[in-house]
C-alpha cells in the first residue's frame, strides 16, 4: 500500500520548500519531491545564491582594484584567484542547501528523492514508487529559454548555469539579452576583467523596469565599460578553437555582421518547467505561454492540484514563489492565505543596485492614473558621499488625489535593502506623507527615501 500525505509538493525551490515547511508547521503530513542531489532548486543551486556570491566577490575585487584608492587605501597589486572565488561561491551554496535539508528534518518534512510524475488526481509516482496525497502543489520552477540558431554547450555558449562555472575570465563575453540575469552576470565578469557586450533585441534594456530608471541604469553600466548593441538580433553562432562567431543583424533591417567572442551567454528569459510532470495525463490546463493556469487561490482546473512560482503567471521571482507557497499551505490548512501582488519587490544586484515595487510611470500613464512624482539624487545624500557611491536616485509615485504610494523605484547603493521600507508602505496603503513624516536615522542612505517622499509635495530639504 502506498504511503499517503496531506500534501505533496513537487520541487524544492524557494516556493516549494517554503510551502513544505509552512504546511508541516500547520500540522499537515507533508512531503516534497526533488530530483537533485541537494534541496533548494535552481535558486539555491545554480541561480540566485551562487550568482549573488559571485556578484559580492567581484564587487570586493573591483573595490580593491579601483575604488579603495579614493578612500586613501592604496594596494600595490591586486590579484585574482578565480578558483578560490569559485570555491567560496560553492561554500555559500552548500551552506544554503544544507540549511534547507536541516529545516526539512526539523519540521518533519519527508524528502521524496527522485523525479515526480502525477499519474492521476491525488497520485504521484517518484522513480517507480507510488504515493497518494489529498493535495498536490506543483512548484517546479523554470528553465532558460533557448535561442534558435545558437546551440548551448555550457562551455563556449552558456546559460546562466555555465556562466557561473567559468574557470577563467573570458577576454570578450557577449551577453544575448539585456535582462536581469544577463546584466548581473555580465557585471561579474566585467569587474573581473572581461570586455562585455550586451546584444538586446529591443531598443532598451531591462524590459518592465521604469523607463527613466532603465535609461539611467544603462548610462551607468556604459560608464563602467559595458557595451550595448540595442535593436539587434543574433541569428547564428559558430564555435571553434578561437572562440565563437555570432551573426548579428539589426532588427529593423540592415546588413548582418560577425561578432567574435570567447564566451557567449544566452540570457533571453526563462520558461516554466513542466516537462514530464504528467500534466497531459491528468488534464491540467496551460495558457498560451505554457504556464499552468490557476485561479485566485492557486488551484488548477483539476481538483486537488495547485501550482505556484515560476510555473504560473507573474514575475519569476524567488520571493514571489515563497509568498505563494506560504499562502497555499495556509489555505490547505483552513486558513486565509493571501498574496498582495502590488507589493512584490524586484531587485537587480549589479552595483549600483536597482530595486522597484508597485507601479511604474509607464503603467500609470497607460492606465490613465493621475500621479505625483518625488525624486531625490544620491549625490545629495551625506552617507552616499561618504561611501563614494553617489550614482542614482530614489523615485516615488503617489496618487495625485489621495497621496497613496503607488510605486517606488531606486537606482543606487543598497537599493535592494532600501526598497523594503517602501514595500511595507505599499502593503499597508501608506501615503507619501506617511513616509515623509517617518523619522529616518542620520546619516543613512534611507534619508534619500524620506527626501523623495518630501519631494512628492515639493518640499525636499536637501536639494
Amino acid at each position: 500500500m502506498s504511503e499517503s500525505f496531506d500534501v505533496i509538493i513537487i520541487g524544492s525551490g524557494p516556493g516549494g520548500y517554503v510551502c513544505a515547511i509552512r504546511a508541516a508547521q500547520l500540522g499537515l503530513k507533508t512531503a516534497c519531491v526533488e530530483k537533485r542531489a541537494t534541496l533548494g532548486g535552481t535558486c539555491l543551486n545554480i541561480g540566485c545564491i551562487p550568482s549573488k556570491a559571485l556578484l559580492q566577490s567581484s564587487e570586493e575585487f573591483e573595490k580593491a582594484a579601483h575604488a579603495l584608492k579614493d578612500h586613501g587605501i592604496l594596494i600595490d597589486s591586486v590579484k585574482l584567484d578565480l578558483a578560490k572565488m569559485q570555491a567560496s561561491k560553492q561554500d555559500v551554496v552548500t551552506a544554503n542547501t544544507k540549511g534547507v535539508e536541516f529545516l526539512f528534518r526539523k519540521n518533519k518534512v519527508t524528502w521524496l528523492k527522485g523525479t515526480g510524475k502525477i499519474t492521476a488526481p491525488g497520485q504521484i509516482d517518484v522513480d517507480g514508487t507510488a504515493y497518494t496525497a489529498k493535495n498536490i502543489v506543483i512548484a517546479t520552477g523554470s528553465e532558460s529559454v533557448p535561442l534558435p540558431g545558437v546551440t548551448v554547450d555550457e562551455k563556449q555558449i552558456v546559460t546562466s548555469t555555465g556562466a557561473l562555472e567559468l574557470d577563467k575570465v573570458p577576454g570578450h563575453l557577449v551577453v544575448i539579452g539585456g535582462g536581469v540575469i544577463g546584466l548581473e552576470l555580465g557585471s561579474v565578469w566585467q569587474r573581473l576583467g572581461a570586455k562585455v557586450t550586451v546584444v538586446e533585441f529591443l531598443d532598451r534594456i531591462a524590459l518592465g523596469m521604469d523607463t527613466e530608471l532603465a535609461t539611467n541604469f544603462q548610462r551607468i553600466l556604459q560608464k563602467q565599460g559595458m557595451t550595448f548593441r540595442l535593436g539587434s538580433k543574433v541569428t547564428g553562432a559558430t564555435t571553434g578553437a578561437d572562440g565563437v562567431a555570432l551573426t548579428v543583424e539589426p532588427v529593423k533591417g540592415g546588413a548582418a555582421e560577425t561578432l567574435k567572442a570567447d564566451i557567449v551567454l544566452v540570457a533571453i528569459g526563462r520558461r516554466p518547467y513542466t516537462e514530464g510532470l504528467g500534466l497531459d495525463t491528468v488534464g491540467v490546463a496551460l495558457d498560451e505561454r505554457k504556464r499552468i493556469k490557476v485561479d485566485g487561490h492557486w488551484a488548477t482546473n483539476v481538483p486537488g492540484i495547485y501550482a505556484i512560482g515560476d510555473v504560473i503567471a507573474g514575475p519569476m521571482l524567488a520571493h514571489k514563489g515563497e509568498e505563494e507557497g506560504v499562502a497555499i499551505a495556509e489555505r490547505l490548512a483552513g486558513q486565509a492565505g493571501h498574496v498582495n501582488y502590488d507589493a512584490i519587490p524586484s531587485v537587480v544586484y549589479t552595483w549600483p543596485e536597482v530595486a522597484s515595487v508597485g507601479k511604474t510611470e509607464d503603467e500609470l500613464k497607460a492606465a490613465g492614473v493621475a500621479y505625483s512624482v518625488g525624486k531625490f539624487p544620491f549625490t545629495a545624500n551625506g552617507r552616499a558621499r561618504a561611501m563614494g557611491d553617489t550614482d542614482g536616485f530614489v523615485k516615488l509615485l503617489a496618487d495625485k488625489t489621495t497621496d497613496r504610494l503607488l510605486g517606488a523605484h531606486i537606482l543606487g547603493p543598497d537599493a535592494g535593502h532600501l526598497i523594503a521600507e517602501l514595500t511595507l508602505a505599499i502593503e499597508f496603503g501608506a501615503s507619501a506623507e506617511d513616509v515623509a513624516r517617518t523619522c529616518h536615522a542620520h546619516p543613512t542612505l534611507s534619508e534619500a527615501v524620506k527626501e523623495a517622499a518630501l519631494a512628492v509635495d515639493k518640499r525636499a530639504l536637501h536639494i
